[in-house]
């Protein structure tokens, strides 16, 4: 899985015909383990991390810092809570999703930006359970140009993070999208990663093996699926 991770960013870059990969560095598991496949697969002096704090929590910013100087490669600090501040204040009152959108979309923007200056690849860090459920933000983390997780449940990333190296403390922390104060994925899902795994693991037409989770939990995940869908398409097209 590893070696294959590596063979795939390998030939995504130089089909780009790129210069570099660039990446948001969260200081969580997925951007960790997404950070050490780029350094592996085209060393460190071609890619850039960046850290996008936006009102965040200062100990995911520390972890993050942390994953880069383990990792010994290019990081640059983007500060978006003075931005993101100024446009919550000229923008209509909307609800929390509404306004935490724009962090994401936020990080999108400033990534692109410097893959438009440097010629290098967006790199996404999204994993297969987030997206089978449409657990992003359209245009935001969802707006990439690859997504070298994007086939592995969250505890095959654990795992793989652990082969890395990727500091325990990280990998066993709260898996967050960082949205708001005390704000967690599991929390906002309203179900576990381990059970959001299993449950795609088994809807796998191949695996057709009995549900550990309850019917409500399986039902919940087969809406989130469907009322998704739009995240994982392009705009859809009125073709004449």
């Amino acid at each position: 899985m590893h070696k294959y991770i590596i063979r795939w960013l390998k030939a995504q870059f130089r089909k780009a015909k790129a210069k570099g990969i660039i990446f948001g560095l969260s200081g969580g598991v997925d951007s960790a383990v997404v950070a050490a496949l780029a350094k592996e697969a085209i060393g460190k002096r071609r890619i850039l991390a960046l850290f996008m704090p936006c009102n965040s929590n200062t100990s995911d910013l520390k972890d993050a810092k942390l994953v880069a100087k383990k990792l010994g490669i290019p990081a640059k600090t983007v500060d978006l809570s003075g931005p993101y501040n100024d446009l919550t204040k000229i923008l209509p009152a909307a609800g929390k999703l509404a306004q935490s959108n724009i962090k994401p979309r936020l990080r999108m923007l400033v990534l692109y930006y410097f893959a438009n200056k440097l010629n290098y690849l967006v790199c996404g860090t999204g994993n297969r359970s987030e997206l089978a459920v449409g657990y992003f933000t359209k245009y935001g983390d969802g707006g990439v140009d690859i997504l070298p997780i994007g086939g592995l449940l969250k505890k095959q990333v654990k795992a793989l993070a652990q082969e890395l190296g990727v500091p325990a403390r990280i990998i066993n922390k709260p898996p967050t999208a960082g949205l708001w104060q005390g704000q967690t994925d599991e929390g906002e899902m309203g179900l576990t990663y381990a059970e959001l795994d299993g449950i795609l693991e088994n809807m796998n037409i191949k695996k057709k093996g009995k549900q550990a989770a309850s019917r409500d939990k399986v039902s919940k995940v087969k809406r989130m699926i469907e009322k998704s869908e739009h995240k994982r398409q392009g705009p859809t097209i009125c073709h004449i």
